[in-house]
């Protein structure tokens, strides 16, 4: 299943990635839907390329209840962002990956922030799928609007905490 989404945040590049590889907006983020930040981890400066691996537990109150049923109260969720050197204008991208465990749903996307003066420009492509035979399908087309929406609010949050919403 396809992910899709564009944004657009009222500060430059360097300012959002910043907020992308700090450990208390990630840990707002868990907590907002729930969760808890388990371990968060930079390699790398953020300056130039890094890779941020985020692992949070996240309930699965909004799961129907057949999956409920197989994967518990909870969910620990691995993302994995490997981001690119700024170019000469500022823009970067990230790779992204996310794993659930004991859930057979993987998300491959990337992150393009681009610079457009003082604002940037974020576009989220990607697909989720599942291993699971004949079945697959269903579990990508269930879990996509979830997915797309978590990795949704990271961006919508990180205008408000660049604004000084969020303390």
């Amino acid at each position: 299943m396809a992910l899709e989404a564009t944004t657009t945040l009222n500060y430059p590049v360097d300012q959002v990635a910043a907020v992308f590889a700090d450990e208390a907006f990630q840990r707002h983020v868990s907590e907002l839907v729930g969760g808890k930040l388990e371990s968060f981890a930079i390699d790398g400066e953020v300056a130039g390329a890094f890779t941020a691996t985020v692992v949070r537990q996240v309930p699965t109150g909004r799961l129907p209840e057949i999956a409920k049923k197989f994967v518990g109260e909870s969910l620990k969720v691995t993302q994995v962002e490997a981001w690119t050197a700024p170019e000469a204008d500022g823009s970067r991208q990230a790779d992204i990956t996310v794993k659930v465990a004991g859930a057979p749903v993987d998300v491959a996307a990337v992150q393009r922030l681009t610079a457009d003066g003082s604002t940037t420009r974020i576009e989220l492509t990607g697909k989720v799928s599942s291993s699971v035979p004949l079945l697959g399908g269903k579990i990508a087309d269930a879990a996509e609007p979830m997915v797309g929406k978590a990795l949704n609010l990271e961006a919508t949050q990180a205008e408000a905490w660049l604004a000084g919403e969020i303390v």
